[in-house]
């Protein structure tokens, strides 16, 4: 493990916790007390949070989706005077469903360093307890507010084979959920995590054709910030390996193993490797 880089003159992007203020870093807590600016989202909350921390409160501006190309002139014209300049969004991770990508954008086009100080991230906090085994997963945002948005939205993760994550709004949470429980497949897997690191947090997975019973059952579970997680197409089905085996041995009473394998792969989307291997044993068998 590298010993800390020398403070330098740069944007430095900083997570921030979730709800559990022992969620926050120690790279974190001294880029805040070094830099005599921090941009920020909320300067309420970040103050709030400095306080909180036992950190006198900087220089504080707001950067927000309305004003974020002219406070990124702000913060270049502070870096070029030779101040450092720290950069938080009220919670987690900047720039990702956040104000934040422009202003980093603007940044490395005018040629300064952009120091990431990693840290809690409601993504990464969900998927490690959503308890799917796929490696690959698209982050979508937000849901999209209109029913029609809303149902194609759900067609277009239906139709996914990695996994998917997005946010949701307490307000919006419900008729979510309800477009999640009638478009997706009953078995497709969701994880719902709601207030995650905060007192009320909940983490349940459940069937799709489960989402309506268990979120008319208690009014309280609509409270609150939601990471959804759902499974992708190919990854919640248990019988795609036995079609590919099924698949195989028809193929081989027809082509040599190597043929067989690579055409049963690029059918199923199973491992060639692992269907070579399969072909070559079944071979030895007969």
């Amino acid at each position: 493990m590298s010993e800390p880089s020398e403070f330098e003159i740069a944007l430095y992007v900083v997570a921030t916790p979730l709800g559990n203020l022992a969620d926050i870093t120690k790279r974190a807590v001294s880029v805040f007390t070094q830099v005599p600016v921090i941009a920020c989202e909320d300067t309420r909350v970040t103050r709030d949070l400095l306080r909180l921390l036992g950190i006198p409160a900087p220089v504080l501006f707001s950067v927000r989706e309305h004003n974020e190309r002219e406070a990124a002139d702000s913060v270049i014209a502070r870096l070029a005077a030779g101040e450092a300049v720290a950069y938080a969004s009220d919670a987690g991770t900047p720039a990702i469903s956040d104000p934040g990508a422009r202003l980093v954008a603007a940044v490395r086009e005018a040629g300064f360093p952009i120091i990431p100080i990693p840290g809690v991230s409601a993504v990464t906090a969900a998927l490690s307890v959503a308890g799917l085994e796929s490696t690959a997963f698209t982050f979508v945002g937000f849901a999209p507010v209109t029913v029609t948005s809303l149902a194609q939205f759900v067609e277009r993760i239906a139709a996914r084979v990695e996994t998917t994550v997005f946010f949701e709004s307490p307000h919006r949470a419900d008729k979510t959920l309800q477009a999640l429980a009638s478009g997706l497949p009953v078995d497709c897997r969701v994880v719902i995590a709601r207030e995650l690191t905060k007192k009320f947090e909940t983490i349940v997975a459940l069937p799709a054709g489960e989402i309506d019973a268990w979120r008319v059952a208690n009014a309280e579970r609509m409270r609150g910030e939601f990471v959804i997680v759902v499974a992708g197409a190919a990854s919640a089905p248990a019988q795609t390996f036995v079609d590919a085996q099924k698949l195989l041995r028809t193929l081989l009473e027809e082509l040599p193993p190597a043929k067989a394998a690579k055409l049963a792969a690029k059918i199923s989307g199973e491992s060639r490797e692992a269907l070579y291997a399969l072909a070559e044993k079944l071979k030895s068998e007969r």
